[in-house]
């Protein structure tokens, strides 16, 4: 089993912002929660506010899988969040051992 980090970057706007931010906290404790969630870190931009980046970990990737799959991710990020971006990047990394 090797670690994952996502790495996902999300550009929303000002009007959007407060919600996307609530909703991504409240998305928080769940992921945490997780067995396979090892962080779940959020971070906004100080030049733009309206850029967050989210840098997640997880077991390997059937953890991640299994978060992407949960019933919360589906309501909070899916239905509710994703709608309320403008631009959507997401990496996924794995430790480069050489």
């Amino acid at each position: 089993m090797e670690p994952v980090v996502v790495v996902a970057r999300w550009q929303t706007t000002e009007a959007a912002l407060d919600t996307v931010l609530a909703h991504v906290a409240s998305l928080r404790p769940h992921a945490l929660a997780e067995p396979g969630c090892l962080g779940y870190g959020i971070f906004q931009s100080v030049d733009d506010p309206t850029t967050l980046v989210l840098i997640e970990r997880y077991r390997d990737k059937t953890a991640l899988d299994a978060h992407v799959n949960s019933p919360h991710y589906q309501e909070l990020v899916v239905e509710r969040i994703r709608p309320l971006l403008t631009d959507r990047q997401v990496e996924i990394l794995r430790r480069d051992e050489h």
